[in-house]
C-alpha cells in the first residue's frame, strides 16, 4: 500500500494541471468539422440558404492581394477578408484598397501563431491591437473574428468577447495552402463540402502557406463563383450572409460540449496543417 501513495499524490498533483489544460484547449474541438456543423452552426458560418459567404485569410499582401481584388471586381463579387494586424500595419495602403473596393475587413489576429499555451493577457492585448488597426483602416469596428488555424481556445473566446467580435470559422475550404495545390484541386475540394448557406475559406496570400500557393486559389476563384451561381446561390461577404456567428458569451457552453471530444481525441487532433 505504501508504494501506492506516491502515485496517488502524483495523480492529485497533476489533476489540476490537466483540468486547466482542458479548459484552455477544450473549445478548440470546434475545429472538428462535424462537431462544428452539428452543434455550432453559427460558428461554422451557416447563413441564408441562398447565399454563400466568400472569405479570405492572412492578408493583406501587396503582391497577391491586388490580383484577387481585380478578379473579384471582374466577377462582381465582394468578400470578407480576415486580415492579420501585423500585415495591416505593414501594408495600410493595401488594407485601405480592400475597403475602397467594397470588401469587408474582419480580424484574424495580430500574428499567425498557435496558442497551445494559455496566455489570457497576451490574447486580449493582441486581439485588441488588431481590432484597433483594422478599425482605423476600415473606418468602423470589425464584426468578425477567425483565429489562426481555426483554433479557438478559451482565452481567445474571452478576448473576442471583450473586443466585441463574433467568432466564425468555415464550412468549406480549398486546402489552397498546400505546395501541391492547383486550381483544379482547390475547386474540387471546395465543391465537396459546399452547400447553400455555407462559408468558403481561401487565402489571398502565402503568408503562412507554401510559397506561391495563392496562385491556386486565384486560378480557382472564377470557377468557384461560377459553380455557386449555376447552383442558384448568391456569393458575397459575411455581412450579407445572414449568420450571427458564434455568440461571444458561449465559451462555457462550447467547453462543456466539446470536453468529451477533446478528452478522447486529444490535443494532437487540433494540430491542423492548414494555415487558416
Amino acid at each position: 500500500m505504501r508504494h501506492g501513495f506516491p502515485a496517488g499524490r502524483t495523480v492529485y498533483a497533476v489533476a489540476p494541471v490537466l483540468a486547466a489544460a482542458l479548459a484552455h484547449i477544450g473549445p478548440a474541438a470546434t475545429w472538428l468539422p462535424e462537431l462544428r456543423r452539428r452543434r455550432f452552426p453559427g460558428l461554422a458560418g451557416r447563413g441564408s440558404p441562398g447565399h454563400v459567404a466568400l472569405t479570405f485569410d492572412d492578408g493583406p499582401d501587396p503582391v497577391s492581394t491586388p490580383r484577387f481584388l481585380d478578379v473579384l471586381d471582374g466577377l462582381g463579387v465582394r468578400a470578407t477578408f480576415f486580415v492579420l494586424g501585423e500585415n495591416v500595419a505593414r501594408h495600410p495602403a493595401q488594407a485601405r484598397e480592400l475597403v475602397r473596393r467594397g470588401h469587408e475587413l474582419a480580424v484574424h489576429g495580430w500574428t499567425h501563431d498557435r496558442p497551445w499555451w494559455p496566455s489570457p493577457v497576451r490574447d486580449t492585448r493582441d486581439l485588441r491591437r488588431a481590432v484597433r488597426v483594422v478599425a482605423e483602416v476600415a473606418g468602423s469596428a470589425p464584426r468578425w473574428y477567425r483565429p489562426p488555424y481555426g483554433i479557438l481556445t478559451s482565452g481567445r473566446w474571452a478576448a473576442a468577447r471583450r473586443a466585441g467580435l463574433r467568432p466564425v470559422l468555415w464550412t468549406a475550404w480549398g486546402k489552397d495552402w498546400r505546395h501541391d495545390a492547383t486550381p483544379t484541386s482547390v475547386r474540387a475540394t471546395v465543391a465537396a463540402d459546399l452547400r447553400g448557406g455555407g462559408t468558403i475559406l481561401l487565402h489571398d496570400t502565402d503568408h503562412a502557406s507554401a510559397p506561391g500557393s495563392w496562385r491556386a486559389a486565384l486560378g480557382a476563384l472564377p470557377d468557384i463563383v461560377r459553380d455557386c451561381r449555376e447552383a442558384g446561390l448568391t456569393v458575397g461577404p459575411l455581412g450579407e450572409h445572414g449568420t450571427r456567428g458564434a455568440p461571444v458569451t458561449s465559451v462555457a457552453t462550447v467547453t462543456a460540449v466539446s470536453a468529451g471530444t477533446a478528452g478522447t481525441v486529444g490535443t494532437a487532433s487540433f494540430r491542423s496543417p492548414a494555415p487558416g
